[in-house]
């Protein structure tokens, strides 16, 4: 056993009555919580016992029947959390897989951050979910010694069961919850973890909870849920973002069978935040008829000052900027005084456009608004990424006060894919406040033009770099600059340029060994909704990296990974970069736990070279193309093989290696590398949203496409085995896909594609 040194987690034997109720549970007789620090802090002079009630943020529960119930905070949208959680507890509880139960917890602050996104669910909360299950199997092999009269150290739990190592008895945890409930959860220093070679679902595949309702059609997804009296809602928004409602005619909308009510939603000044944008709304008794009473609106709008936009011309702006000297966030000796040599010099500029997140669910919410001023009762039913974010902003959006939160009730469904588009909650402040207008249930439900044309898109951006080649085949002096609009222009529309946050993501942290380095960023204006899209800024950045290395390769006349070697240099931990004026985020992990590891990310590259055979004989017009970024905590690297015939595309294989530490749940590892590979490949060959006048120009999947059957090759994944602590998932598989296969383009045909995407010059 391992045992876990002292810190602020607090695991607490909790008040049964107020976790059974809250979950509707049976009478679970012992219930543990686990306070942690910086989320729900403890009253000062209280002990964890006494403020219980108030200080939790995760639970298990333990029937008499033996029934385990596993609370999963977290919201569950394909990359198996509802599984991964429960597993990590009932691992070090000694559970019997088929006695669990996952029950979905609602918003609630008692539970620490709820927030599905940045891959932080397994990275966070490794240690503190284990304790979790840990704390309850300590006090039901406590509970058992103190039955049969014997120390501590002759009883050992196994399966579900508590044995007497001298008399070889045993006793189910059902029939020793109750005595356990009575006993004082374990002091933090005292809990024992595993050790990795005893973990029985931990770095295993197990059943995922849901997998057969999901097969059966039974999933309750946010479109499914259906209330008496409900009205649904389709809402025609501002074309250009900013724009407002000047005039309506809702005659012909009103005479639609089924259409109830036309209402025009709240106007909202920048910047909006997370909050709708405004529009006109069609109330109906079904889908149907709302969406083709919308039809008949005649609505006129102030498109107000993005008006304008136009990505052809802004795509060429950030272009322009990124090709200028710009504003220092990190550097090391000098690039500027340098005298470089233009024939081992390579200079290229790239650049990603707007890119949606299209989630095959579109988002959809219900609401059920009662009661006026501090009696305002809400419940809310939606697929969202970050449920006590919306719960923040329902509340203030009812004019509730901060101590009123528990007044809106926030209910997580499955989503079918989310991305980071369901981290906000616009769509369903679109349905409370419907709802409360109406004084009935209303569920908004956005069509797949509302997702494409409205959406919280991937910044538009440009990527600079210009690098010398030494003698040896490394680099000396580097120089990089990026740009793009920043998403924190939503709260602020005073922010004209990224964070050191934003910087952290694949362009400030650039891990090679060189002597002179300036990274820079510039000043942008921005014109339309950005957002977190899967690995955000990496999508860019690593482009950009991955391009330029085999660019430098090409130039140097090496393969590929062995540039990457090069350049990486000595095997060494990057543990701060202050010293070179970059405040790095390190995505908001330790160094101690989460340093910057060289080594690992030359082990990655060599294995996805030689998993992958990059360096075989290929003929003319194929061709392979590598790459590699650390992101969210883990190391990733990718191949891809592609076939080049009459300017035509053909994806003929690809590999993706992840060392994300400890895999909890490998299959999910493996299927999130491949939803990676999948929309990576979207992105590179067809992802773009572009605006013209303001208003984009996209609309559904006939101009927007998404990856097809008949575009995906078969796909290949390498999970690195280990016990290093986890890094995240869902994000890091994107970043190195996508210069992976304009590398291979280049290798099978010369084309060099530093403008995404390819099917702007290429059929694909």
């Amino acid at each position: 056993m391992e045992q876990v040194k002292a810190s602020q987690n607090v695991v607490v034997n909790v008040s049964r009555r107020r976790f059974i109720q809250g979950l509707g549970l049976g009478s679970s007789a012992l219930v543990l919580g686990l306070s942690l620090p910086g989320f729900s802090a403890l009253a000062s002079g209280q002990t964890a016992t006494e403020k219980a009630e108030h200080a939790l943020n995760f639970f298990v529960a333990i029937d008499n029947d033996g029934t385990t119930s596993i609370v999963c905070h977290r919201a569950e949208m394909g990359q198996g959390i509802h599984t991964s959680i429960p597993q990590m507890i009932a691992d070090e509880l000694e559970a019997d897989w088929a006695q669990v139960v996952m029950v979905q917890g609602k918003a609630d602050k008692r539970y620490g951050s709820q927030g599905t996104a940045g891959s932080t669910s397994i990275r966070n909360q490794y240690i503190q979910m284990r304790q979790i299950g840990a704390s309850a199997r300590q006090m039901l092999e406590q509970a058992a010694a103190n039955k049969w009269q014997v120390p501590l150290a002759k009883v050992s739990a196994e399966n579900h069961r508590v044995k007497n190592l001298v008399t070889g008895e045993s006793i189910g945890f059902g029939a020793l919850a109750m005595a356990a409930s009575a006993l004082e959860a374990p002091k933090t220093e005292a809990i024992k973890l595993k050790s990795p070679e005893q973990f029985r679902y931990i770095g295993k595949s197990v059943k995922l909870f849901n997998i057969d309702d999901i097969a059966a059609g039974k999933a309750i997804y946010a479109q499914d849920i259906q209330l008496p009296d409900m009205l649904i809602a389709s809402i025609a928004r501002p074309p250009v973002v900013g724009g407002k409602v000047k005039s309506f005619d809702a005659s012909k909308a009103l005479k639609v069978k089924g259409v109830v009510d036309v209402i025009q939603l709240k106007d909202r000044n920048m910047p909006v935040s997370v909050l709708p944008l405004s529009g006109v709304a069609v109330l109906a008794t079904n889908t149907w008829a709302a969406h083709q009473g919308r039809k008949q609106l005649i609505i006129e709008w102030d498109h107000g000052d993005n008006a304008s936009h136009n990505t052809k011309q802004y795509q060429q702006e950030l272009i322009d900027k990124v090709n200028a000297k710009g504003i220092s966030i990190r550097q090391k000796g000098d690039v500027y005084q340098h005298k470089y040599d233009d024939k081992r010099t390579v200079e290229a500029t790239y650049s990603v456009p707007y890119i949606n997140h299209s989630p095959m669910e579109t988002p959809s919410a219900t609401a059920v608004v009662t009661g006026s001023g501090d009696n305002t009762q809400c419940v809310v039913w939606a697929g969202t990424q970050n449920p006590q974010w919306a719960q923040s902003v329902v509340a203030a959006e009812l004019g509730l006060r901060e101590d009123k939160l528990e007044n809106v009730e926030i209910n997580l469904t499955l989503m079918g894919g989310a991305f980071g588009r369901k981290s906000k909650a616009d769509f369903i402040v679109e349905a409370v406040e419907l709802s409360q207008k109406v004084k009935r249930p209303v569920k908004v439900v956005w069509t797949r033009e509302d997702d494409i044309q409205h959406g919280f898109y991937h910044s538009i951006s440009a990527n600079y770099l210009k690098a010398e080649l030494t003698a040896d085949n490394k680099a000396d002096f580097w120089l990089q600059r990026v740009t793009y609009p920043p998403i924190g222009w939503l709260f602020n529309d005073k922010q004209d340029k990224p964070s050191h946050r934003d910087l952290s993501l694949g362009f400030g942290d650039i891990p090679f060994e060189l002597n002179n380095l300036m990274c820079e960023t510039q000043t942008v204006t921005t014109h339309i909704r950005t957002g977190w899209v899967r690995s955000v800024a990496c999508i860019n950045n690593g482009f950009a990296l991955g391009s330029f290395v085999d660019e430098l390769a090409v130039k140097a006349n090496i393969p590929t990974r062995q540039m990457w070697l090069n350049l990486l240099g000595s095997d060494r931990h990057i543990d701060e970069l202050k010293d070179e004026g970059f405040d790095y985020s390190n995505y908001g992990m330790d160094y101690s736990t989460h340093p910057i590891d060289v080594k690992r990310m030359k082990s990655l590259i060599n294995l996805i070279s030689d998993k992958a055979q990059v360096e075989e004989k290929l003929p003319e017009n194929q061709g392979w193309g590598i790459s590699f970024l650390r992101s969210f905590g883990s190391y990733v690297a990718a191949a891809t093989k592609v076939e080049v015939t009459n300017n035509t595309v053909k994806v003929l294989e690809m590999h993706t290696a992840i060392d994300c530490g400890v895999a909890v749940t490998p299959d999910r590892v493996k299927s999130q590398m491949e939803g990676a590979m999948i929309f990576g490949l979207s992105i590179t060959l067809m992802g773009e949203i572009t605006t013209k006048d303001g208003k984009v120009e996209q609309s559904n999947f006939h101009d927007s496409p998404v990856t097809r059957m008949h575009q995906s090759p078969p796909m290949f994944v390498h999970i690195v085995e280990s016990n290093e602590p986890p890094g995240g998932v869902g994000e890091p598989g994107v970043p190195p896909i996508i210069p992976s296969i304009t590398n291979a383009i280049y290798h099978a045909c010369g084309k060099r594609i530093r403008h995404l995407p390819v099917n702007k010059t290429m059929s694909v």
